[in-house]
């Protein structure tokens, strides 16, 4: 626990302040799916800031349980370290017991997870045991053929991290960072091969979960192939 006594004023003040207008936020729980490149990423910090959420992403959740030695977080390491899958039922205590926490007061954005029916129906339970549910399933809906020109066409300055795309943010020379000169590379999953794969098991696997929701009339579809500050837009809209 860090100790308060050490922390700037200004940083308390303004986390205080932080508090007390989050407070007067309405609770959200939520759950963003998309296929990779959709954008969900762009979009989670925005919507965790506006409406003071905890974005909880599973293979995060996970590596941070398995740090802390919590005791679902030792079942998950047993799991890691002999190569068995990581069970739905220890995935959900896991979300249970980051909801503990009081940056999860006001709600989570739940991202990469469910990905199965089984697993929605296991987080419908726990969640019910808590006399809550879910929200809000904002489903970031596009064209696998607009995915694989965004994502085929990303460069990478790898020392940096600084990206690029060639038809929608081109370095100034081709396959050369802007700063240093110095050459781009390709993520090697950047490629349509690999995008059509993981593509199609995310059609296979999550179009079931999308049904479900839409049948529990929680589900938003968004148009993820619009810029960003429109999918913003959108999104927010769909919260409001």
């Amino acid at each position: 626990m860090a100790d308060l006594e050490d922390v700037q004023t200004v940083d308390l003040m303004s986390e205080l302040l932080r508090r007390l207008k989050c407070s007067q936020k309405p609770d959200k729980r939520l759950i963003f799916i998309g296929p990779p490149g959709s954008g969900k990423g762009t979009q989670s910090p925005i919507v965790k800031d506006e409406f003071c959420l905890c974005h909880l992403s599973t293979g995060d959740m996970l590596r941070a349980a398995v740090a802390s030695k919590t005791p679902l977080g030792l079942k998950a390491k047993e799991a890691m370290d002999t190569g068995a899958l990581v069970t739905d039922e220890l995935v959900v205590g896991i979300i249970d017991e980051a909801m503990n926490k009081p940056k999860c007061q006001k709600g989570f954005i739940l991202d990469g997870f469910p990905r199965t029916v089984a697993q929605a129906e296991k987080l419908d339970e726990m969640l019910k045991k808590r006399g809550t549910g879910i929200d809000k399933v904002l489903n970031f809906a596009i064209d696998d053929s607009v995915l694989e020109e965004r994502i085929t066409g990303r460069w990478i300055h790898p020392s940096s991290g600084r990206s690029y795309h060639t038809k929608f943010a081109p370095p100034k020379t081709p396959g050369v960072d802007d700063i240093t000169g110095e050459p781009l590379i390709q993520r090697k999953d950047d490629n349509a091969e690999v995008l059509r794969s993981r593509l199609a098991a995310f059609h296979t696997q999550t179009e079931p979960v999308i049904d479900y929701y839409a049948k529990k009339a929680v589900l938003t579809n968004i148009h993820a192939e619009k810029a960003p500050q429109e999918v913003t837009s959108e999104v927010q809209k769909a919260l409001s």
